[in-house]
Order: structure tokens, then C-alpha cells, then sequence
């Protein structure tokens, strides 16, 4: 233990992807508790993140956020009770639900998008705008990426592990 020394985490991919992804949590949901939107936390946010004034299904949302649709649902649940969606019949298949935000889930929706832009008008002033589009594609280039590798390995697995199917 006396002369071992620590990684160096500052080129982790994972690591630097985690600080990002708490920083910019931390920012939007201190503020959108600022907004009057105090009884949201950041787990709610793998939900909130993918509603559309249309509806979506849970389905899409589990497979959009890349987790278990037992998760999502409870989510789902949390956030209906808390007046933010509402479930109804998905007019293009009565069997399967549609996730709308109701008024208060389209007053936050607006919100955190204000919110977002904000927050990325703050690195694009960083970086300049030519650097930090660049940027943002080369993030979607490495998510995409990496979201297909672990979908691969799932599917290598018998499709242990995998987060939802569409």
C-alpha cells in the first residue's frame, strides 16, 4: 500500500463521461428546483429527458435511456403520481400506453430545455461554436459506438444484461 499509487483517471473515458453527466445533472436540477420544480431528482430524469408533447411508450423510453423497462416504469409511476404524465391508449395500437407530460411535465419540459441551451450556449463560448458542434459529434460518434458494443455483447450473452427491447 505505501508506494502503490492511484490511476491516473483524468484521460477515463468513463470517468470523464460521469463528471460530465453528475455536473450537468447537478446544474439543471438545482435550477429547475429553483424554477418551483422541487420535487424531482436527477433518477427522474431518465424519463423527463425523452418525453415528447405527443407521447412516447416506455418501451422507447427504456430502450432511448438505455435501461430496464421495470426501471422506467417506476419512474413512470413516481412521475404520474407527482402530476408531471399521464399514461393514455396509444391511438395507433390500443393495447399499448403513451406517456404524455400533462401541463406541469410540458412547464418543466420547457424549462429544463432553457435550462440545457444555457448550459451549452456556456461551452460553446468555451470552445467557439465551429469546436464544441465538433465536439458534440464526436460524442455521438463515441456514445453510438459504445452503445452498440454493449448491445453486441448482450446479444452474445443470450441477451442477459439487455436493457430493453423494443
Amino acid at each position: 500500500m505505501g508506494g502503490e499509487s492511484l490511476r491516473n483517471v483524468d484521460g477515463d473515458l468513463g470517468v470523464l463521461a460521469g463528471r460530465l453527466l453528475f455536473s450537468v445533472q447537478a446544474e439543471l436540477f438545482r435550477r429547475l428546483h429553483s424554477a418551483g420544480f422541487t420535487d424531482i431528482s436527477p433518477r427522474h430524469g431518465m424519463v423527463l429527458a425523452y418525453l415528447r408533447p405527443s407521447g412516447i411508450r416506455a418501451t422507447e423510453i427504456a430502450r432511448l435511456a438505455g435501461q430496464h423497462k421495470q426501471v422506467i416504469g417506476k419512474n413512470i409511476d413516481e412521475l404520474e403520481e407527482l402530476g408531471y404524465v399521464e399514461r393514455k391508449p396509444d391511438p395507433d395500437d390500443r393495447r399499448a400506453k403513451l406517456v404524455l407530460p400533462t401541463d406541469r411535465g410540458r412547464r418543466q419540459m420547457r424549462t429544463a430545455d432553457a435550462i440545457m441551451a444555457e448550459i451549452a450556449g456556456q461551452h460553446e463560448r468555451l470552445l467557439g461554436e465551429k469546436e464544441f458542434d465538433r465536439f458534440l459529434h464526436q460524442l455521438r460518434a463515441i456514445v453510438a459506438s459504445q452503445r452498440e458494443a454493449v448491445h453486441d455483447d448482450s446479444a452474445d450473452d443470450g441477451a442477459k444484461g439487455e436493457p430493453a427491447s423494443s
